[in-house]
């Protein structure tokens, strides 16, 4: 297709779609409502989207990719932007053919696009019946994965939801389907709806709001449990107890972006912290456990569903164990590296478990790999994600914003996760029994463990060590498993030693 729109600007350069002066505008001030579009508005809209993603490094990409991104809204379309012409090609024939505009005129970019979104429109049903609001975000959306497959456009009324992070608002419960479609409850969020009514693990709800959970769709069960607006929610639970009937109401719940639990023991305990997303807040919410706890003889740092765009915050949060070490190395563009080192000294010595699985992304692939690069931890459990990439976020006047996974990470040391991940020493989903268990701790001990160091190892193909040590699809399962495992390591001076050492 590229090839036949070269040859359409051979033999058709000289076609103008659109009377009048290009320098001034495509559009006519007495006609701004277009095909049911306000086109000054929209124009002024894809103005501060092209000026803001100039503002930001992404790959040395030209900004006429992202015009050629509007592709993505219809598999007729097809758009070229050279530095003379922008064509749009619908199957076999063009429909539009522009001047492109000079470097930096960001009217004329957004000009150019709301025409094409103009055109479009003419010819798609789906598109001329989309409202001006559902338009401007899928053309955005469209333009961000130009240039950015993992890019996004954040809405104004989703904006605050996503900075956050750990909104949600629900009736606060966890759960999943039984095997007669009734909805076993298997948590309940300190604080919420649900535990003030008095919800608890292990209720089955059978009926919601006078319908059967069993004949209700996946989707209308989850928008009953969460959503963005509150509403009432009428319950019929079968619990130990009996039948009983509850009415909760959605609401508010923030989830803390860290959760510490102390478990005492008479080595002076063992900390189990479960990041759910690496910020500032974390850091606080640990240091202050650390601070509380200064005796701890062991800390379990489970990072198994933690994600995070600041890499300050990483920093800090891996230098209360780690100290003044390289934790990461920040690539914006193919030349430059920036290392990102902690300022402060290491809190605590306590020995460490480090948890990952897949859903491990960002800079918390990072943190495992700086405890790991460094000694400073034992890693468990399956390998990350390997999306080792930090988001740019770009705010927008109408409170939206864009998100640019545009920096990728390396290890502190040089070492590539981004497509790659980070691999622990031992891995969970092989030693899922207690025999399993037994016999691995006994090869450890005695010095029979047989380990290959994949993390560095430049060669391995991830996919085959995925493939060797698979990640586990019952969160049941892996929390249990990976609790006794990390238990049995920290309690156990010996093996712990080992599997921080280990030599092949």
């Amino acid at each position: 297709m590229k090839i036949l729109l070269k040859i359409f600007f051979g033999c058709f350069l000289w076609i103008a779609t659109v009377s009048g002066a290009f320098a001034d505008s495509l559009f006519f001030e007495d006609q701004p409502i277009q095909n049911g579009i306000n086109v000054f508005d929209m124009s002024r809209g894809f103005a501060e989207i092209y000026e803001k993603l100039a503002s930001a490094s992404w790959g040395g990409k030209n900004i006429k990719i992202a015009i050629e991104g509007l592709e993505n809204l219809h598999s007729d379309a097809h758009i070229a932007a050279t530095d003379e012409r922008v064509v749009l090609v619908w199957g076999d024939s063009i429909v539009a053919n522009y001047p492109a505009p000079e470097p930096r005129d960001w009217n004329a970019y957004g000009e150019i696009t709301t025409a094409l979104v103009l055109k479009m429109r003419e010819r798609d049903a789906t598109m001329a019946m989309a409202n001006e609001s559902d338009i401007y975000r899928a053309v955005v959306d469209s333009l961000m994965r130009g240039i950015d497959e993992n890019g996004r456009y954040v809405f104004a009324g989703d904006a605050g939801v996503v900075n956050d992070g750990r909104i949600l608002t629900s009736v606060g419960i966890e759960g999943a389907r039984d095997e007669r479609g009734n909805f076993r409850v298997l948590g309940v969020y300190k604080g919420s709806p649900a535990d003030t009514a008095g919800i608890s693990d292990g209720d089955l709800i059978g009926e919601i709001n006078g319908t059967l959970v069993s004949e209700m769709s996946d989707s209308a069960l989850a928008s009953m449990m969460s959503g963005f607006n509150s509403g009432t929610v009428k319950m019929t639970l079968l619990t130990p107890l009996g039948q009983r009937r509850v009415v909760v109401r959605r609401a508010t719940i923030v989830i803390a972006d860290a959760d510490v639990i102390f478990m005492d023991d008479e080595n002076g305990g063992i900390l189990d912290i479960i990041v759910n997303k690496i910020s500032n807040s974390a850091v606080s919410i640990i240091a202050e456990a650390l601070k509380k706890h200064p005796d701890v003889s062991g800390v379990i740092l489970d990072l198994r569903a933690a994600d995070g765009d600041d890499e300050r915050a990483a920093a800090k949060l891996a230098g209360l164990f780690i100290g003044p070490k390289p934790i990461m190395r920040i690539i914006e563009n193919t030349t430059d590296e920036i290392e990102v080192v902690p300022a402060d000294s290491a809190v605590t010595d306590a020995h460490v478990v480090v948890v990952v699985s897949n859903m491990t992304r960002g800079t918390a692939e990072a943190i495992a790999a700086a405890f790991y690069e460094n000694g400073r931890g034992v890693l468990i459990g399956t390998p990350t994600s390997g999306t080792a990439r930090i988001a740019s976020t770009l705010s927008l006047s109408d409170g939206g914003a864009l998100q640019l996974l545009n920096k990728s990470i390396k290890t502190g040391y040089g070492r590539k996760i981004d497509g790659r991940g980070v691999f622990p020493v031992v891995c969970l989903s092989n030693i899922r029994t207690g025999a399993q268990q037994s016999a691995f701790f006994v090869n450890v001990v005695n010095g029979d463990f047989r380990w290959h160091d994949y993390n560095a190892d430049k060669n391995v193909n991830p996919d085959s060590v995925r493939r060797g040590c698979p990640t586990i699809t019952n969160g049941e399962d892996e929390d249990l498993l990976a609790m006794s495992v990390a238990v049995q390591i920290l309690t156990d001076s010996k093996a712990y030693s080992r599997l921080l050492n280990y030599e092949e």
